[in-house]
């Protein structure tokens, strides 16, 4: 994520049309923390999903998604708008982005995690999926992804003198972090993130797989289940496309070298902001449609007068 916000502020310094994709990214990033806000707001109109670990994860999702958005795209608009930011409010903006940005594959892997449970092993779903379990993994979520941040934020405390916590510059990971230690702690943590990631979804549907073959009754669960694990595996490739942004801009920017800035904007836009929207999820669950319809429909009530 950071590496293409890098690269989109790296391009921004020397790009003619700030003004369209600042109003562009905003819009999108508006758009999509509207929609995400609105499966928020119908998670908590009933207590149905708050006391459903399969529901409080996917609305962990979202939140952290919106998180991501709202950080990401206040970094693009100020790598535009504010070249002297403060550098320990930089540092606490690239921290939040970094772990959001990480919570989001790990989120996914919780989720196909629970539903593998509640098919392999239904008999204990309702004592290993706590409400209260469900909150500690979210609290261990965010502290592993907090620690590529972290990471980065120990080496440039021990590489550089302690006074640059006192200067201001263009907020951008790819100014701040920019020693050969940075990098390989980046690509080692990403190889690190997504294999486990995929080791995880890759079990936990070869097992739902499995199961609903041996199972002599109620496969259609079993299939569902199957469909949601795919659903995260294609949620989480969109994700990991952040992952590789920085060779997608290697490759086709210098093959036009005149539209890099454009090339770079949308690289950023397919990669960051679009992926950052789990509509589906909301969309194929007939439940969550349902309180929603109930949440955002105007109910209109005729009364009849009948006279006397």
């Amino acid at each position: 994520g950071l590496s293409c916000v890098s690269s989109l502020e790296e391009a921004s310094f020397w790009d003619d049309n700030a003004f369209a994709k600042n109003f562009t990214i905003v819009l999108l990033g508006v758009i999509i923390i509207f929609i995400n806000g609105m499966f928020v707001l119908t998670f908590f109109r009933s207590s149905f999903f708050y006391n459903d670990p399969r529901y409080i994860l996917y609305i962990h999702l979202v939140i952290n998604d919106m998180l991501m958005v709202f950080f990401s795209v206040s970094l693009v608009v100020m790598a535009y708008t504010w070249q002297n930011v403060p550098l320990p409010f930089c540092v606490s903006l690239l921290l939040i982005t970094a772990a959001a940005h990480k919570n989001t594959p790990l989120t996914l892997a919780g989720m196909a995690v629970e539903r593998y449970i509640a098919i392999c092993k239904p008999l204990h779903h309702h004592q290993i999926c706590t409400v209260h379990r469900t909150y500690i993994l979210i609290s261990l979520i965010w502290g592993v992804g907090v620690i590529p941040g972290l990471a980065d934020l120990i080496l440039l405390s021990t590489l550089r003198p302690l006074s640059v916590f006192s200067t201001a510059a263009s907020c951008s990971s790819s100014i701040l972090y920019t020693t050969p230690y940075h990098e390989m702690q980046t690509r080692f943590m990403n190889g690190l993130y997504s294999s486990v990631v995929w080791v995880v979804l890759l079990f936990t549907y070869f097992q739902v797989l499995l199961t609903a073959r041996r199972a002599s009754a109620d496969k259609s669960s079993a299939k569902k289940v199957q469909s949601t694990i795919l659903l995260h595996g294609a949620q989480l490739l969109l994700c990991m496309l952040s992952y590789i942004t920085a060779v997608i801009d290697k490759m086709f920017v210098p093959l036009i070298p005149v539209d890099r800035a454009r090339l770079t904007f949308l690289n950023y836009l397919l990669t960051n902001i679009i992926p950052r929207l789990p509509l589906i999820y909301g969309v194929r669950d007939q439940k969550f449609v349902k309180q929603m319809k109930e949440c955002f429909t105007c109910n209109v009530v005729i009364v009849k007068i009948v006279p006397s």
